[in-house]
């Protein structure tokens, strides 16, 4: 499996906290956030990783630099914010699969990659994501499955119990290479939200623990979470 990475985001929420350094940096009992992505893409069958960077990209590809534990890192730098879309379509060209691994650089969701990549490719799915039931919540929006068929994705608002959005898809890269996409767009809005119903959007539901450090009260819980990293 390749992978790109998001890991261009600014961090603005953490800044209380986390200062001059790109969110996905942050430090977690004395590793950066990505470590621990690192670590857990480890243990699958990924051999290359496309990190794409913007906000002192020089900080991420001075710690981890071309190779990390047998996985190849290249880089695309961001001159301009691209959104999540524009990222992925910018860091594209350095892959070379059919089907490629995307995760968010500021979230940890460690799902088993091999279920997920066999359940994309069994059924023929041009989009698949990793789905994640939470109770309680109001951070993030829902997404509406039928079976596997991901259905409709709705705002954010109070839920007591839901299926959210894991910030890890496999994608073929034929979606996206057969549509005419701007330089700059949300990967959610214009990719996500306008497939949902169509045959080859699907969800994968995973129990793994799922960290969002996007705010200072999810980025000090990671830390609890973090230090019993190998427990699941």
């Amino acid at each position: 499996m390749q992978a790109i990475i998001l890991a261009g985001g600014l961090g603005t929420r953490l800044r209380e906290v986390v200062r001059d350094v790109p969110k996905p940096m942050a430090p977690v009992n004395g590793k950066p956030f990505l470590y621990y992505i690192f670590q857990w893409l480890q243990k699958y069958k990924v051999t290359k990783v496309v990190l794409s960077t913007g906000y002192k990209s020089e900080t991420i590809s001075g710690y981890f630099g071309i190779s990390w534990n047998n996985i190849q890192i290249e880089y695309v730098n961001e001159e301009h914010p691209l959104g999540t879309g524009g990222a992925i379509v910018f860091a594209l060209p350095k892959t070379t699969e059919d089907n490629i691994l995307i995760i968010n650089g500021d979230t940890y969701f460690p799902v088993n990659l091999n279920k997920l990549y066999a359940t994309h490719i069994r059924n023929n799915n041009m989009l698949t994501i990793a789905l994640k039931r939470m109770k309680s919540f109001d951070r993030y929006g829902t997404v509406e499955c039928r079976e596997n068929s991901i259905i409709r994705f709705n705002e954010k608002k109070y839920c007591d119990d839901g299926l959210i959005n894991g910030g890890i898809y496999l994608i073929n890269r034929d979606m996206l290479d057969s549509k005419k996409l701007p330089e700059i767009f949300s990967f959610e809005k214009e990719i996500l939200e306008k497939e949902a119903g169509s045959s080859g959007l699907k969800g994968v539901i995973f129990r793994n623990s799922f960290i969002d450090i996007g705010i200072p009260e999810d980025y000090n819980r990671a830390k609890l979470i973090l230090s019993n990293v190998e427990k699941f």
